[in-house]
């Protein structure tokens, strides 16, 4: 990754999976920006690719997880209102 790339600061440019939702949210969002406006070499356009593919997976992980919870919340209460 080119040395010119900085991320989110609130995230310091910190691994992935190390990021809350909300973080990585944040920081996907500013890649975005950042691709949009063009202003960016190629290799540091690569590098921002890269980073915002890892960021929208882990984004999705986390939506998973929520998403598996809940229905597991809403499969015991189906189970206690059918006892």
């Amino acid at each position: 990754m080119s040395e010119n790339i900085t991320f989110n600061d609130s995230t310091g440019g910190a691994p992935v999976e190390q990021l809350s939702y909300e973080q990585a949210r944040a920081e996907l969002m500013q890649v975005v920006q950042r691709m949009e406006s063009g202003a960016s070499s190629l290799e540091d356009s690569i590098a921002l690719w890269e980073r915002g593919e890892a960021l929208a997976a882990r984004c999705e992980a986390w939506l998973d997880g929520a998403q598996a919870r809940l229905q597991a919340a809403q499969n015991n209460q189906q189970e206690h209102n059918n006892s």
